[in-house]
């Protein structure tokens, strides 16, 4: 199964080979709405990328150092998990924009907000990826940005905060291609299709259960009406075909429709109407005699 860090370890290990990517994915880092003028993350492989692009940039950097989330200097001991942080000025890439920016760039930018901001969670209730913004703003912009690039993201608002999510596993798997996280994609498709292929079968097994059960009922039904009917003397009355069929349907108590139907030798409806035929006349009662019958007693 698909795990979460994977794919950021998979985004992580990623370096783009032309400049312009490379300050688009640091711009993209730089984007997330958690710490100013630094990229913030749990995640080592984030924290390594993020120093690898400003170096190859030739940028300032600092870092990267541990900082708890209350905010407690590195050397104070804490029992919390801590952020690791880059500081990186945010002026040292202010001319990049996305309007202006090829499609590479920003590909590389969506992937570097992934991992900087992105929290991903690939568990049984069905893929989802949000992003967390203090102010409205950011989310429109990012929300506006994952549109134009063909995934359509939700807007809500928790505890204060603006949230951007992707729902669903059209929406995930075209962030997980556009960023390139490819190895994770197939992973991600791989799991949807063993998914789908066994929804599938289990709505197969269920029809064919619903029916198997459909069929014995019916069954039952008939049997009881060929007995009743045997029972009052009137089954050796009834028509050829109608005796036929009843005397089929005793000696295969079990058996299907089509089976019943290729050994009398007629359709599949025929042999439903002589054996529906056969409970109403033993519902209602009644009995039907013969052809042959009726025409030796009109002729005496």
């Amino acid at each position: 199964m698909l795990v979460a860090s994977e794919v950021k370890g998979e985004l992580a290990r990623i370096v783009p080979a032309r400049i312009c990517c490379r300050r688009a994915e640091l711009a993209g880092l730089l984007s997330a709405d958690r710490t100013v003028g630094a990229v913030s993350t749990f995640e080592y492989g984030t924290a390594r990328i993020a120093v690898q692009l400003a170096t190859s940039l030739g940028l300032p950097i600092s870092g990267p150092q541990p900082a708890s989330r209350s905010g407690r200097p590195a050397g104070e001991r804490s029992s919390g998990r801590h952020h690791l942080v880059v500081g990186l000025a945010r002026g040292a890439i202010a001319d990049w924009a996305w309007d202006s920016a090829p499609a590479c760039d920003r590909r590389a930018y969506l992937r570097g907000v992934l991992l900087g901001g992105g929290s991903i969670s690939l568990g049984a209730s069905g893929p989802h990826i949000e992003f967390v913004f203090r102010g409205r703003r950011g989310a429109d912009t990012l929300r506006r940005h994952l549109r134009e690039s063909g995934a359509r993201g939700g807007l809500s608002k928790r505890r204060g905060r603006w949230v951007v999510y992707l729902k669903g596993r059209e929406e995930v798997a075209t962030l997980l291609q556009l960023t390139g996280a490819n190895r994770a994609l197939l992973d991600f498709e791989t799991s949807r299709v063993g998914s789908e292929v066994r929804n599938r079968l289990n709505r197969l097994l269920n029809a064919e259960e619903a029916n198997l059960a459909r069929t014995v009922r019916a069954a039952d039904r008939q049997l009881q009406a060929i007995d009743h009917l045997e029972a009052e003397g009137t089954l050796r009355q009834l028509p050829e075909g109608l005796r036929a069929a009843a005397i089929e349907r005793k000696r295969q108590p079990e058996a299907d429709l089509d089976t019943l139907a290729g050994a009398l030798g007629v359709s599949r409806s025929a042999a439903n109407h002589r054996l529906r035929r056969i409970v109403e006349l033993a519902r209602n009662g009644q009995s039907v005699t013969a052809p042959a019958a009726r025409g030796r007693r009109a002729a005496g």
